[in-house]
C-alpha cells in the first residue's frame, strides 16, 4: 500500500524539541492532528472518482501513436515504427512527418492544423497546470511534431501542401502504416488553386504555437510567426475554399463553413502572438462581412471556428487599450454567450441536444469531438468569468462560473466513465474502455513484434473481422462515442462510434490539467476543513 503522504513526510523537529515537557493532552492532540492528516489524504486519494493526472498523461501518449515519419529515440508508444518515409517524393518535396488524422493513413491538413491549434491554445490557457502536472514537455513535443511538418508543407509563400495520401484508395486497404502500399500522392493549394480555410487554420496553428515556444525556443517561435504571417497573407489575397481546389478531400473534410471564419481566426491568433494592430483591425473591420458577429453557432469544430473566435474577441473587452472597439467586441461577446448558454440548455429555443445521461449531442458521427470542444470552451470561459468576477446572462437566468465549470466537468467525467455503461471512452483509461477501436495500426500485430509484410486485403482477412481485442492499445484516443440514447457498440466495423481522431483528444489536454488542479485544491480544502473541525 502506498504511503498516504504525497511527499516523504518528516515532522518538524522543532515540534518535538520540548516533547519531554509537553503535556500529555497536548501530545494527544498533536498525534490526533497527524492521524487526521494522513487518514484524510489517504481516504481522499482512494475515493477520488477520476484520476485526471492519468487521463492527462494518457491523452498526450495518443499523439505519439498517430505520428507519421521517422520516429524519435524517445518515442514512448513502442508498438509503432517509422512510416511514410517517402511522402512528397513524387512531387519533389519533403513531406515526411506530421500526424495521421484517425484510424487511416492519410495526412489531412485542415484537421491536423486544428489539432495543433487546440493543443497550443490549451497549453497557453493552462500552462501552469500542465507544467505542475509534469506533462509540459510532452505537450510541447506534440505541438512541435505538427508545426515541424507545417514548416515543410509551406514550401513557398503562396504554396501549402494540403494532403498526403488519398482517402478513397486508403480505405480499400487495412494495413499497418509501416506496410503502406496505398497512394501517397500529395495535393497542394496555391495562387491558381486557393485554399483560404486551410491556409488560415495553419496560420492560426503556427501563430498559437509561436506563443507556446516564445520563452523556451525564441528562434523557433519567430520562424513559426514568419510562416503564419505568410500563410495569412496568402489565404487572404487568394481567396477560395480548399476543397474546391483539392477534390480528393471533399468526401472527408469538406469545408462546409467556408473560409471566412478561418481568416478571422488566423488574424486573431496573429494579434495574440504579435500585438500588431493590423491583425486586430482585420478582426474588427471584417466582423460583420465575414460573419464574426453575425453567426450565433452552437458547435465548435475543425470546420467551424466562429464560437472560439468570439470567445477570444470577447476576452479583449476587459483590456483598456481595446475600449475603442468596445461596440464590436461586445457583439462578439454576445455571440459566444449564445454558444455557452446553448450548451448549458439555457437559451430560448436553440439549445444543444443531450442524451438521457446528459452528454451533449451534436451529430451521430464522431459526436465526442463536439463534447471535447464544448468542455474546453466552457472551461476557458468559466475561468475568464472567475478572474473578472463576472457572470453570464442567459435567457433562463444568470449563470456563475462554477455552474459553467461543473457542466464542463460533467462532460469530462462522462468521457472517463460516469455514464450508463460505466465505459471510459478515453482508450486505456480506467478498467473498462473500447477494445476494438477502428484503427489499422492498433488492430494488427505490432510491426516491431512481427516485421512480416501484411498486404492490402490481408489485414481485412486476418485482423479486421476478428472478435478479439486489438493487440495494441491506442492509449489516450477519444473514440466517437455513444449514440443519442447513450448506447455504444464496441466493434471494429462500427467506425461511427469506435474511430478516434486527433482533434477529439486535443482539447482535453488543457481541460484535464485544469480539473487536476481543481481536484487537488478541493482535496486540500476539505483536509483543512476537517482539521479545523477536529480542534
Amino acid at each position: 500500500m502506498a504511503s498516504p503522504f504525497p511527499i516523504p513526510f518528516t515532522p518538524n523537529k522543532l515540534l518535538f524539541k520540548r516533547e519531554g515537557t509537553m503535556k500529555k493532552e497536548t501530545q494527544q492532540q498533536f498525534y490526533l492532528f497527524l492521524f487526521i492528516i494522513s487518514f484524510t489524504l489517504f481516504t481522499k486519494s482512494q475515493s477520488q472518482d477520476f484520476d485526471y493526472a492519468d487521463a492527462l498523461s494518457k491523452s498526450l501518449l495518443y499523439f505519439e501513436a498517430q505520428r507519421s515519419g521517422r520516429l524519435p529515440y524517445n518515442q514512448r508508444v513502442t508498438w509503432r515504427d517509422h512510416s511514410g518515409l517517402t511522402d512528397g517524393l513524387e512531387q519533389g518535396v519533403d513531406l515526411v512527418g506530421g500526424y495521421y488524422d484517425a484510424g487511416d493513413h492519410v495526412k489531412f491538413g485542415l484537421p491536423m492544423a486544428f489539432t495543433v491549434t487546440m493543443l497550443s491554445w490549451g497549453t497557453i490557457e493552462f500552462w501552469q497546470q500542465i507544467k505542475d502536472s509534469g506533462e509540459l514537455e510532452h505537450a510541447m513535443e506534440a505541438i512541435k511534431w505538427g508545426t515541424d511538418y507545417f514548416i515543410k508543407a509551406h514550401t513557398s509563400p503562396n504554396v501549402l501542401w494540403a494532403e498526403v495520401g488519398d482517402g478513397d484508395t486508403d480505405h480499400y486497404c487495412w494495413q499497418r502504416p509501416e506496410d503502406m502500399t496505398t497512394s501517397r500522392q500529395a495535393f497542394k493549394v496555391d495562387e491558381e488553386n486557393p485554399g483560404s480555410d486551410l491556409a488560415g487554420e495553419t496560420a492560426a496553428a503556427m501563430a498559437a504555437a509561436s506563443i507556446v515556444f516564445r520563452n523556451t525556443n525564441p528562434h523557433y517561435s519567430h520562424l513559426l510567426l514568419h510562416h503564419a504571417h505568410q500563410l495569412f497573407e496568402f489565404g487572404d489575397k487568394y481567396r477560395g475554399k480548399y476543397d474546391a481546389s483539392v477534390g480528393a478531400v471533399k468526401n472527408y473534410y469538406a469545408s462546409v463553413s467556408g473560409y471566412m471564419d478561418e481568416l478571422l481566426w488566423a488574424a486573431m491568433w496573429l494579434y495574440k502572438a504579435t500585438d500588431k494592430e493590423e491583425y486586430l483591425e482585420y478582426v474588427i473591420s471584417k466582423a460583420h462581412t465575414f460573419g464574426g458577429i453575425g453567426w450565433a453557432i452552437t458547435e465548435f469544430s475543425w470546420d467551424v471556428k466562429y464560437a472560439a473566435l468570439q470567445l477570444l474577441a470577447s476576452k479583449l473587452l476587459v483590456e483598456e487599450k481595446h475600449k475603442q472597439h468596445a461596440d464590436i467586441l461586445e457583439k462578439y461577446r454576445s455571440k459566444v454567450e449564445y454558444y455557452i448558454c446553448s450548451c448549458l440548455n439555457k437559451n430560448n429555443g436553440s439549445n444543444v441536444e443531450r442524451t438521457p445521461a446528459g452528454l451533449v449531442y451534436v451529430r451521430q458521427w464522431n459526436n465526442m469531438q463536439y463534447v471535447s470542444t464544448t468542455a474546453f470552451m466552457l472551461t476557458v470561459y468559466s475561468e475568464f468569468l472567475q478572474n473578472k468576477n463576472q457572470k453570464l446572462p442567459c435567457h433562463s437566468g444568470i449563470v456563475d462560473h462554477e455552474e459553467i465549470l461543473n457542466f464542463a466537468k460533467s462532460q469530462v467525467d462522462y468521457i472517463l466513465g460516469l455514464n450508463p455503461l460505466n465505459m471510459s471512452y478515453l482508450v486505456g483509461y480506467g478498467p473498462r474502455y473500447p477494445k476494438r477501436v477502428h484503427h489499422r495500426g492498433a488492430s494488427i500485430v505490432s510491426y516491431r513484434e512481427n516485421k512480416g509484410f501484411i498486404g492490402c486485403t490481408q489485414g481485412y482477412d486476418n485482423w479486421y473481422n476478428i472478435q478479439e481485442s486489438n493487440p495494441n492499445i491506442l492509449v489516450g484516443a477519444l473514440v466517437g462515442g455513444p449514440d443519442l440514447q447513450d448506447n455504444f457498440e464496441d466493434q471494429r466495423n462500427n467506425y461511427v462510434q469506435t474511430e478516434a481522431c486527433t482533434y477529439n483528444t486535443a482539447p482535453l489536454v488543457g481541460v484535464f490539467a485544469k480539473f487536476l488542479q481543481t481536484e487537488n485544491k478541493r482535496l486540500v480544502h476539505e483536509s483543512d476543513s476537517q482539521l479545523l473541525a477536529s480542534f
